[in-house]
């Protein structure tokens, strides 16, 4: 079982892009927030970050067959910048979070969330938003089974 630990997370910068669609698209959301940085001098300063609103993995898996599940992706940002119709920088707060780190493929961080739901309940604590993946290394460059992702819930 991974481990979980309670970590107050900062507020954040960042460069963000919401729509709706399925969660294929997350890299194209990743890839257009860097393309936006680079043409307006904004200084990417953290791992690209997803804001998980489908709160189970049966509403997850609806809303990606549906076509309409959030995607919500930023990077942490240096300073500000102006956005655009749908770029936007803004401050993504923080909050105290339950932190795990799954290792593997994207594909099979539901084991991982599991985990997290049980050592919650187990403490008598409940998820209080939407949870958040940080993207750690780029599964480009790493053998599936050493993708790396941290997985943040808000509890109250």
């Amino acid at each position: 079982m991974p481990e979980v630990t309670l970590v107050d997370v900062p507020t954040q910068l960042v460069l963000g892009i919401q729509r709706r669609g399925h969660y294929s698209e997350i890299p194209v959301a990743f890839g257009e927030i860097v393309q936006y940085a680079m043409a307006n001098g904004a200084q990417l300063a953290g791992m690209p970050l997803a804001i998980m609103h489908e709160l189970s993995k049966e509403a997850a898996e609806k809303a990606n067959l549906d076509g309409t599940a959030v995607i919500d992706v930023a990077f942490p940002i240096a300073k500000a910048v102006k956005g655009s119709d749908v770029v936007k920088c803004y401050k993504l707060p923080g909050c105290r979070m339950a932190k795990t780190v799954h290792k593997g493929p994207y594909e099979t961080c539901d084991v991982t969330y599991n985990a997290l739901y049980e050592w919650l309940a187990k403490q008598g604590m409940q998820i209080t938003g939407p949870t958040r993946e940080a993207y750690l290394n780029d599964p480009r460059t790493v053998k599936p089974e050493e993708i790396l992702t941290e997985i943040y819930a808000p509890v109250d």
